[in-house]
């Protein structure tokens, strides 16, 4: 599936809950994406609650209200990377637009706000949203979805190479070689940068997330409380495995700051993320392949000393980490540039999904499109 070029803009707005990514990308083939420009509309502080209000207080009114308020969000991020491009709306060949996850349950459901029609509507430009529930409907869990573009993208030519993005989750995908769908694999592997972010807050409201690991730098971990998080269920199931805010969110931090209050508090957290991504890797990933991480946590770091530490010592040799930006382009764009890839994929008739990192009975075309 090949042929003249197509400009789209890919939109992300994670469970980090930072805001909407936006990347403006051209796409000559499904193995063939050049990032034009990228730009990130950030989530206020009342927005951020407003979205976490919904995960677990809302009622059907203020659900409806976050429904439009996220689809405009999303609208000022295409403003935003579209101005600073210097592209008009009417050369752009779609908008793929996730929408925010606001409730994750696999295998029964993902479920995802923010109307796409107001964003076809105020762009003139066909939409494709929706992507996650075809794949649940296929007894799939709706996610990962990166992992397509992570074999079709990001794969090594020569190599395994495992690509492990570290968002407000952090998930994994293992890919032989690039292009090559057989023997792909991806998964969650548990809480990325959120239940950092949430205890930093907790332990001083003045502070947006742990910025530069000022907090945790700071603190200790205690190893009595993170034996007995690492015992939860999640980190010994088997993949496929997905997770989100529901499970390791706002309440799971909040548990954790009761038992280990202050800078503390933040620095297990820390180690939580980077010895339960150490743990999977080790676990369930053949061999020592390179690893190439992505994501918000990429920007923290002691969590990028730990992470390489942690997985030295399972491997039983040295191990290193090479940031997403070294092989291609700024790590923060890749999710909303794999999700302009996904709805070139809808649009051409051809499947998004990866099965064996979804649990789905097969590959399915997913999404729905909206006229322009």
């Amino acid at each position: 599936m090949s042929g003249p070029a197509s400009l789209a803009v890919g939109l992300m707005s994670g469970t980090s809950l930072d805001g909407v990514d936006a990347a403006l990308v051209r796409i000559v083939g499904p193995s063939e994406c050049e990032l034009v420009k990228f730009a990130c509309r950030p989530y206020a502080g009342v927005e951020r609650e407003e979205i976490q209000n919904a995960i677990t207080s809302s009622t059907a009114s203020d659900l409806a209200r976050l429904h439009v308020h996220l689809a405009e969000w999303a609208s000022q991020a295409v403003d935003m990377v579209l101005g600073e491009a210097r592209v008009q709306p009417n050369q752009l060949s779609f908008i793929a637009y996730p929408g925010q996850t606001i409730w994750h349950e696999p295998k029964l459901v993902s479920w995802q706000l923010g109307e796409p029609a107001i964003v076809a509507e105020r762009f003139g430009v066909r939409v494709v949203s929706g992507f996650r529930a075809r794949d649940v409907a296929a007894g799939g869990q709706g996610a990962p979805l990166v992992p397509m573009a992570d074999v079709l993208l990001f794969g090594s030519d020569k190599a395994p190479r495992v690509l492990v993005n570290i968002g407000g989750m952090a998930n994994l995908t293992y890919v032989e070689r690039r292009g090559k769908l057989d023997g792909a694999f991806a998964f969650d592997t548990g809480p990325g940068m959120a239940v950092i972010d949430e205890l930093a807050r907790q332990a001083d409201p003045s502070l947006p997330y742990d910025r530069d690991a000022w907090l945790s730098s700071r603190g200790t971990a205690d190893e009595s409380v993170l034996k007995a998080l690492l015992a939860d269920p999640f980190f010994n199931a088997p993949p496929p495995k997905s997770t989100g805010r529901e499970r390791f969110g706002q309440a799971y931090a909040r548990l954790l700051y009761s038992r280990v209050p202050g800078p503390s508090g933040v620095t297990t957290a820390v180690e939580l993320t980077a010895r339960s991504i150490a743990e999977a890797i080790a676990r369930w990933v053949p061999g020592t392949p390179e690893i190439v991480v992505s994501g918000g946590g990429c920007h923290h770091p002691l969590l990028m000393e730990e992470l390489p530490r942690h997985l030295g010592r399972l491997w039983g040799m040295p191990a290193s980490i090479r940031p997403f930006d070294e092989l291609f382009f700024s790590g923060d764009a890749k999710e909303a540039v794999a999700f302009a890839l996904l709805g070139y994929l809808v649009l051409g008739g051809h499947p998004g999904n990866l099965p064996a990192a979804t649990g789905a009975r097969g590959f399915r075309l997913l999404g729905s499109v909206t006229p322009a």
